[in-house]
């Protein structure tokens, strides 16, 4: 009769084992507190509680697939329900581990229970020698198992030759499919097992195991070593045994952390608050001695980089408002001081940092010169102050306001070029100038008349405005086409010639070759639209005509327009703002447009 099912999520310690095997040969940690049942899986309750209940309730499929990261019990799982099955006193949820069938099981040497590496028996032909067994019954044991590791290796041909098999296998015959790569498995496989997914061991799992395998080998460590372990591996509780194997060879009877950075290359925390510290200060020079201290100390250069990445990863979390729990690189400790310095450097700031150490990490990994990659990144996380000059520029040209250049970039001996070129960053990034709303349209008239340096009458509603004569004609058009701001303006903005044939009537002139612009202009929906931004500006119903100017388009014009648009690119390009904007986020410039308010493309 089948036992009761363990209780979900128990983390029972195997038994301290002998470190030699039968041939005295050592056995690693890893291997000797391998779990050997199902309630010494750590972190795996929901697998170890719904395959309990199946051996209790009868209900034991004949295809299993575990899929998960690597380290976090899926062929330990396997065989640990292998030995369920075929156990003398089974099925039962609590193999006895002692009886022959148990021990063959554990070792791996059960001629019942087949492990194959789906990476080296991959192919077709090893498929069909399996076929052909499976009809031979197991030769001692209640059920044929067959384990197969990283099955997602196995070929599509092997895949389609094991689909039937694996449908309706005999009666005695158990599959267990092991993988950390799920979506490599056809689907037509996949429908024929039953899946459970190992997620990451949580680190406070994986500590916990670290301690009863340090009191069981009559060895202390120090509580920040367990936790350093533990987030190393990130939730592989097989990874950080073989690094607690490493330990127990490199220290004596006691580990400190001093002993894990050592034997990793890693920094201790301080060192990388340290660094933190002089990038947050924008203080280049510090920032690369500390490297070279670092260095000098022994510290891995690529560790140090991806430490550095993961350190400024918790600092964003802890400046969102996260839980000290939700620190995955850093002690709970720190949680204060990560979130103090975050909110020094601003999120905007630390996101940046963020992308910019990424991409370091990720070409490190593929150069000879990673400690120069890895200072090149700190130099330009110490240049990201200019991101505040960069938003104000924005700003400045979402408002409609002129950019400077910042000061420690503009060139004193052009000859007042800032203003200008200012303009033109505006085009180069795209961003015009948003349409002004009823409501703000008084603001924006006192504004401009403020800049032109004289107060204007005001209409009956009480909004600032313009007398339309002949002498202010044009002045009134651009300032019209301002308050459009979409291709309406666009199309307005290719005349050459603006003047009034009455009071109160405006006569807007384009040369032969924009007819498509003025018929575009004539449509009712956009002259109405006009005619409304006119009476804006002059507080008075305005009529607006669209005409042609009598004669041909002279055919050099369109090469004389393309020479000075890339004349126009280049000396957007040489903006410092433009030229830091590219050097600080490896862009490159699109497309140039030209400012909607301005005259005529021919001037």
């Amino acid at each position: 009769m089948a036992d009761a099912p363990p209780p979900v999520g128990s983390t029972v310690s195997s038994p301290p084992a002998d470190a030699a095997d039968a041939t005295g040969e050592y056995v690693v940690v890893a291997r000797r507190y391998r779990p050997q049942t199902f309630t010494d899986l750590v972190g795996q309750g929901q697998v170890t509680q719904a395959l309990g209940n199946a051996i209790t309730t009868n209900r034991v499929g004949h295809a299993y697939l575990f899929t998960g990261a690597r380290g976090v019990g899926k062929t330990s799982t396997a065989r640990i329900l292998a030995k369920a099955l075929n156990c003398v006193a089974g099925p039962t949820t609590t193999p006895c581990n002692a009886c022959d069938a148990c021990q063959s099981i554990a070792r791996g040497e059960d001629v019942d229970v087949l492990e194959i590496d789906g990476a080296s028996n991959r192919g077709i032909d090893e498929i069909r020698q399996l076929r052909s067994n499976v009809n031979i019954r197991p030769s001692r044991s209640r059920f044929k198992i067959y384990i197969i590791d990283e099955v997602h290796m196995l070929t599509t041909a092997a895949f389609n030759a094991l689909l039937k098999t694996l449908e309706e296998p005999p009666e005695h015959v158990k599959f267990v499919f092991c993988t950390t790569d799920p979506e490599k498995i056809p689907i037509t496989v996949l429908s024929r097992c039953q899946r459970f997914d190992f997620p990451p061991v949580e680190a406070e799992a994986i500590v916990e195991r670290l301690r009863d395998i340090l009191a069981a080998e009559g060895m202390t460590a120090d509580e920040e070593v367990l936790q350093l372990l533990a987030r190393r591996a990130a939730g592989s509780m097989r990874d950080s045994q073989s690094l607690l194997e490493q330990l127990l060879s490199f220290c004596d009877q006691h580990v400190t952390a001093a002993d894990v950075h050592a034997m990793l290359g890693t920094a201790p925390a301080g060192r990388l608050a340290e660094l933190a510290k002089h990038l947050i200060a924008r203080d280049a020079a510090a920032a690369l001695a500390a490297v070279e201290t670092a260095v000098g100390e022994g510290i891995d250069v690529g560790q140090f980089a991806e430490q550095l990445l993961g350190y400024f990863r918790d600092m964003m979390a802890a400046v969102v408002g996260c839980e000290p729990d939700l620190m995955l690189h850093s002690a709970a400790a720190d949680y204060p001081d990560l979130r103090a310095a975050g909110e020094q450097l601003g999120l905007p700031s630390i996101l940046a940092v963020v992308q910019i150490l990424d991409q370091a990490v990720t070409k490190m990994r593929q150069s000879t010169h990673v400690r120069t990659l890895l200072e090149v990144a700190l130099v330009q996380i110490t240049s990201l102050a200019e991101l505040d000059e960069l938003a104000a520029v924005v700003q400045q040209l979402r408002s409609g306001a002129m950019p400077t250049a910042p000061a420690g970039q503009r060139n004193p001996g052009a000859r007042t070029a800032g203003a200008p070129e200012a303009r033109r960053t505006s085009t180069a990034g795209s961003v015009p100038p948003p349409p002004p709303q009823a409501s703000d349209a008084p603001d924006q008239k006192k504004t401009r008349s403020a800049a032109e340096g004289g107060d204007r009458p005001r209409a009956a509603n009480g909004q600032n405005c313009v007398k339309l004569d002949a002498s202010s004609a044009e002045s009134v058009w651009k300032e019209a086409l301002a308050l459009l701001g979409d291709m309406t303006a666009d199309y307005g903005g290719f005349y050459d010639s603006v003047a009034t044939s009455a009071p109160n009537n405006l006569v807007v002139r384009f040369q032969a070759g924009y007819t498509l612009q003025k018929e575009s202009l004539e449509r009712p929906e956009r002259k109405n639209r006009v005619e409304q931004a006119l009476a804006e500006v002059t507080g008075q119903p305005v009529h607006v005509q669209f005409e042609l100017l009598p004669g041909e388009v002279a055919p050099t014009k369109k090469t004389n327009s393309a020479s000075s648009l890339r004349q126009f690119r280049r000396d957007i390009e040489k903006h410092p703002m433009v030229h830091a904007a590219i050097e600080l986020f490896d862009a490159e410039i699109d497309r140039v447009d030209r400012p909607r308010s301005s005259g005529p493309a021919s001037r």
